[in-house]
């Protein structure tokens, strides 16, 4: 069996040029590569943990964050009645832990490869002085919040499951994005990008 040719780069330019928000992504991806590499804003652990806080701690949390009440509403037993709003709330923030700690495993994981890079010396002092950095990655994880939330992945499921199956693609992209940096880190691509 003859195995299938991927597509030529023709055809990958011909589909990135056909859609408008997929400049917008790779822009706003390349933003801290720039600045770091072109402007020396920074260190280049400050892109790598830009990276990692961008993946797991404001785009899979928020994704998770926007399924919890979904969630909620259809493990509540119609006998029990209405739960009280605060045992809600607990076990909104308890379900969302859990499974942000899980799902996000791969971004655990590449913490191992990266821990110097990511928790090294070099990025304690900008996160430690910069006012502005606090505000960026706050502003990180508010955009992908709200994201989430308008996105509408904790629709009902009367409403259309295609939400959730479109939530499940993004928390596996997410996924595939932290995979991305261990291979990275795994074959010394991190030691060669701080020379």
């Amino acid at each position: 069996m003859r195995p299938i040719a991927p597509p030529p780069l023709s055809q990958h330019l011909r589909e990135l040029a056909s859609r408008p928000d997929a400049w917008a992504v790779l822009a706003r991806n390349l933003i801290p590569v720039v600045g770091i590499y072109c402007f020396r804003l920074g260190p280049l652990s400050l892109a790598v943990f830009n990276y990692w806080f961008d993946g797991l701690l404001s785009a899979l949390a928020a994704i998770v964050a926007a399924l919890i009440p979904r969630a909620l509403r259809e493990t509540q037993p119609k006998s029990a009645g209405a739960m009280s709003v605060a045992a809600n709330i607990v076990r909104g923030v308890v379900t969302w832990t859990f499974l942000v700690g899980i799902v996000g495993l791969p971004y655990w994981i590449v913490l191992i490869p990266l821990h110097d890079l990511l928790l090294g010396d070099e990025l304690r002092p900008p996160a430690r002085d910069s006012p502005a950095l606090w505000f960026t990655f706050g502003s990180l994880a508010a955009g992908h919040f709200w994201k989430a939330f308008q996105s509408g992945y904790g629709r009902d499921a009367r409403q259309g499951n295609e939400a959730a199956a479109f939530a499940g693609m993004c928390i596996l992209l997410v996924s595939l994005r932290a995979m991305a940096m261990f291979v990275m880190a795994a074959h010394g691509l991190a030691s060669f990008w701080c020379r």
